[in-house]
């Protein structure tokens, strides 16, 4: 329960994070928020490092590949992802994000050789029809930037694979390290080729507000994979849509329509159906070594 509770505050976070960057856009480009944010994701990950005893860089070249793959995927998720944010309801966007464990499941199927039943395959299959529900290509509600949040899908699978075929050697806040520090680094050259605007009273508490949250969400999510088990805490990541209707109603007056709706619930419940059954087979795989000894 108490890895539950923390997965819970680690997408309401995630989320009013996002809320917080949305509102940001109406005074201040992308790449200069992505800059700002960044700084000072990496002065707390760094410290935390520290803390921790975790700054440390002699790993396996093989290591440091699947690191900078993984932040390359960190890299163009945020980019696709804020800019699907900046520009679409935020319902719509989270929605789409909700297929990562269907898209996951299929890439690690794909590149890492890892099983996957019919069962499982139909799931994902109508799981991205759901998708399809949400961007609606073609209808009067479509919009381009619905392919920018499918765009963030892609990269963000791709950081999840090279996480998977990292060593335990490598420590997930230094993980995380290197990707604030790459993602700043991609919002300092894309302001280069911007006009800054300065910072109000307003935009730079929104900016405040928003690495506030990026740190505890971050905090959080950590939290609650060492504190209960995968199976039971993951499906409370779905929490963040219901988060993100709430604030799409509240601050910005944005309502998915019946469509989009219908979409999202889709591939929420194909993504708890593929949860339960990796769930079931981890513990049928435990259980018949038991038995045969």
């Amino acid at each position: 329960m108490r890895g539950a509770l923390f997965m819970m505050g680690a997408m309401c976070a995630y989320t009013v994070n996002d809320a917080f960057m949305k509102a940001l856009s109406d005074e201040i480009p992308l790449f200069q928020a992505i800059f700002f944010r960044g700084v000072g994701a990496v002065i707390f990950l760094a410290l935390m490092c520290r803390v921790l005893g975790q700054l440390r860089f002699r790993f396996a070249v093989r290591d440091w590949g699947f690191l900078l793959l993984r932040t390359a995927g960190e890299l163009g998720g945020t980019f696709f992802f804020l800019t699907a944010l900046f520009n679409m309801p935020i319902a719509n966007v989270s929605a789409i994000l909700q297929v990562l464990p269907l898209s996951v499941s299929l890439a690690a199927a794909l590149f890492l050789g890892e099983a996957l039943g019919w069962r499982r395959l139909t799931a994902i299959f109508v799981g991205f029809v759901g998708v399809i529900l949400i961007i609606q290509p073609g209808g009067a509600d479509f919009s381009i930037y619905s392919l920018y949040a499918v765009g963030a899908v892609a990269c963000i699978t791709m950081r999840d694979i090279a996480v998977r075929r990292m060593s335990r050697e490598v420590p997930s806040v230094f993980v995380a390290l290197v990707a604030a520090v790459g993602v700043t680094c991609l919002g300092g050259v894309g302001s280069l080729f911007i006009n800054w605007q300065p910072f109000t009273v307003t935009s730079g508490l929104q900016l405040a507000g928003a690495m506030s949250f990026l740190i505890f969400g971050y905090i959080a999510s950590v939290s609650a994979m060492r504190s209960g088990e995968i199976g039971f805490v993951a499906p409370f990541r779905y929490t963040s849509l219901l988060v993100a209707l709430v604030l799409g109603v509240l601050v910005f007056g944005e309502w998915p329509n019946a469509l989009a709706l219908a979409g999202g619930a889709v591939v929420v419940a194909t993504g708890l159906f593929t949860l339960y059954r990796e769930t079931q087979l981890k513990v049928r795989h435990s259980v018949v070594p038991d038995r045969v000894r």
